[in-house]
């Protein structure tokens, strides 16, 4: 009987963990090579934008950043980034709230009068993947 029961876990186990896949973030574009970028994960059109899944930072060598997401479970997800260039861990704005330090989104999604839409930056992981966005 301990047996079967081990075997089960085991089985268990491994397909939970087989479901779990890795997403490496690239950006480029950058202006200098001060400071950091932070890049933001979401998994849902609610929390875009508002509530992080989860987030990495990266120094910034040659004007690129790159991070990587381990174990994500595969779905739909999004990402915003940005250039905090006085590494004082917030996205800077003027005083009219627009940004003035560089960020971007997924599939380089862009907005019009205001941030990007959860729709035109989400998109699907179902394996180990790479993204690359340009800020």
């Amino acid at each position: 009987m301990t047996k079967i029961i081990a075997i089960t876990m085991l089985f268990i186990c491994s397909f939970i963990s087989a479901q779990n896949v890795k997403l490496t973030v690239s950006v480029s574009g950058l202006k200098s090579s001060t400071g950091a970028v932070k890049v933001g994960l979401y998994n849902s059109e609610g929390t875009f934008l508002k509530t992080v899944y989860k987030s990495l930072s990266s120094e910034i060598k040659n004007d690129k950043a790159v991070v990587t997401f381990e174990n994500l479970p595969a779905g739909e997800y999004a990402i915003s980034t940005y250039h905090d260039e006085n590494n004082n861990g917030k996205l800077d704005k003027n005083m009219m709230g627009i940004p003035s330090e560089d960020y971007a989104a997924s599939n380089n999604a862009k907005g019009f009068m205001g941030p990007p839409a959860y729709n035109d930056a989400k998109f699907v992981v179902n394996k180990d993947s790479k993204i690359e966005i340009t800020l």
